[in-house]
Order: C-alpha cells, then structure tokens, then sequence
C-alpha cells in the first residue's frame, strides 16, 4: 500500500484549521513520518495513522516547526509499546537538538539515530539531498528498487500460468525458466525530490 498523509502544512504559525508540518508516507510496509512539528501525535489521530505504523522518522532540518513533535510522537509511541525499531534520521548539525528532544520523551522505543551530513543513500530505498535554507536542512527521496515487467506471451509459451507465475516472481525461476527470460527490466519509480 502507498498512501501520503498531510498532517500539517502551516509552518511556524498553526492555524484553526492548519496545523503545523508533518506528513507520513506509507510506502509498502514502511511508515515515514517527515517533520513531527508540534501536535503531531494529536494530526496522527485525526488522520487515522497509528504510531506503530511508523518505522522512519526523517526531520528536514531542526527548527521548531518540523521537529518539537518529537518528543509526544515517541512518547505515544512508547505508551502504545511500539516494538519494531524506529529510524530516526535528522542533519549531523542538529544532534543536539534531536538528544535534547529524545530525551524528554518517555523512554521504551528501540529508537535508531541516524545523522546525516551530506547527499547520497541513508537506509535502503531512502536518499537525502541538500537543500537551500538557513540551517542545513535535507529533503528526502524515498526510491522504488528497479523491478522486471512480466511478457504475457512469453509466459504463454513457456507454459507458465495462474500461481505459478507468483512462484516464479518469488524464486526467479521455475522448471527451468528464469524470470528474465519472461519479463524485461521496468524502470523504478521514486517519490518527487
């Protein structure tokens, strides 16, 4: 499933009916959350995401409306006993910051920290590019692995039906055919940078 959720877009100033950045993005099996600014935890309700979806915090950059969420969305997570661990990604420059956030949420999250200070890859399918601001900030590029499009009359010929073709997708080979020999490369599909 893919799904992205805006939580917030009002920046520093909340409105009635803004409130401040946030967004997750539910991106087959993983839950990024980007920029827990204040009241996250209380959007995430609205919205219908829960904390344990979460697997990846990404902060952009560590002034206060994209990250003083932190603390209650690690406390909530903590309080809902949240058990697989929990990446949380954040500018090099702001390790201070981001302990000073950690530590005043409640403890009992597996929290992974993991800071940045430059371009390139940070897990696997996430990338970090720099971006123009005051503070080092980074955006954040979730990429799709390059994936292989199945040959329908490929398969017809090689016999090749129904669940088998699951099999086959799954192993990479079945009786004797590969799965190249029936599909061709499909070009991956990233999140817009």
């Amino acid at each position: 499933m893919r799904e992205f959720v805006v939580l917030g877009t009002a920046s520093q100033v909340p409105t009635r009916t803004r409130n401040h950045n946030g967004y997750v993005l539910l991106w087959d099996g993983e839950g990024l959350l980007f920029d827990p600014g204040e009241g996250t935890q209380r959007q995430m309700i609205q919205a219908g995401v829960s904390a344990s979806q979460i697997t990846r915090i990404c902060v952009t950059h560590v002034h206060g409306d994209h990250c003083f969420g932190l603390p209650g969305v690690l406390s909530r997570m903590a309080l809902d006993r949240v058990e697989h661990p929990i990446h949380l990604h954040y500018p090099a420059s702001g390790e201070d910051m981001i302990r000073a956030l950690v530590a005043v949420a409640s403890p009992g999250v597996d929290l992974r920290l993991h800071p940045h200070g430059g371009p390139g890859p940070i897990a696997e399918g996430v990338e970090v590019r720099p971006l123009l601001h005051r503070i080092e900030t980074y955006g954040y590029r979730v990429v799709e692995p390059d994936g292989r499009s199945l040959l329908p009359e490929r398969l017809a010929a090689a016999g090749i039906t129904g669940s088998d073709i699951s099999l086959l997708q799954r192993d990479g080979s079945l009786g004797g055919v590969r799965l190249e020999d029936v599909s061709v490369p499909s070009p991956r599909r990233a999140s817009p940078s």
